[in-house]
């Protein structure tokens, strides 16, 4: 980021937003102010990007689009960048509204620990998304958490870890084998 961006007098307006354009950060705007945090690291990009795989051939049957790293307006001023999201939508622009999305997903890595298990499934859940999958990554494992929207937070709908498979009809049907998560790419 740059001084101008640091020193800029919160708070940022989308259009400040937006006129940020692409960054080698992940940046969100909350409530007029900006998330800034580094890529993610190499093995949260490989479980979402395995977990887009997983997802894509089911959401596509569901005429839904799987998308990583969209901007997703949750409420005016408030744009989040969810790992992955599976909307109603077409893939044309740069934002997607929370009504376009049926489910949200966000791979916990150490660095955003906190914000993905407690601040974002709040704005999720204020702006009415109905399904959130929360992806843990316990030392070497994969743990997926699915969660349904209940009222004005996220209830536990069913949870799968090594082994298992996490199978739904809701939002959309799809079956998630936790074991294809868990390939690494071998070195050497």
């Amino acid at each position: 980021m740059s001084v101008a961006v640091l020193e800029h007098p919160e708070p940022w307006s989308e259009d400040e937003f937006f006129a940020l354009g692409d960054t080698s950060s992940r940046v969100e705007l909350v409530d007029g102010s900006l998330w800034i945090g580094p890529a993610p690291s190499k093995r949260h990009q490989h479980t979402a990007f395995l977990l887009a795989m997983g997802l894509y051939d089911a959401a596509e049957q569901a005429g839904l689009l799987v998308l990583q790293d969209v901007n997703l307006r949750l409420a005016d001023g408030r744009i989040l960048q969810p790992d992955l999201l599976v909307a109603d939508t077409d893939d044309v622009g740069t934002t997607v509204e929370a009504a376009e999305a049926k489910l949200v997903i966000e791979v916990i890595s150490p660095s955003n620990a906190g914000t993905d298990r407690l601040l974002k499934p709040q704005l999720y859940a204020a702006a009415r998304i109905g399904w959130y999958l929360r992806v843990e990554q316990p030392q070497d494992s994969v743990e997926l958490h699915l969660q349904r929207l209940d009222g004005d937070h996220y209830a536990s709908v069913d949870v799968a870890g090594p082994g298992q498979v996490l199978a739904t009809e809701e939002p959309f049907p799809f079956q998630l084998e936790v074991a294809s998560l868990l390939r690494r790419r071998r070195i050497g």
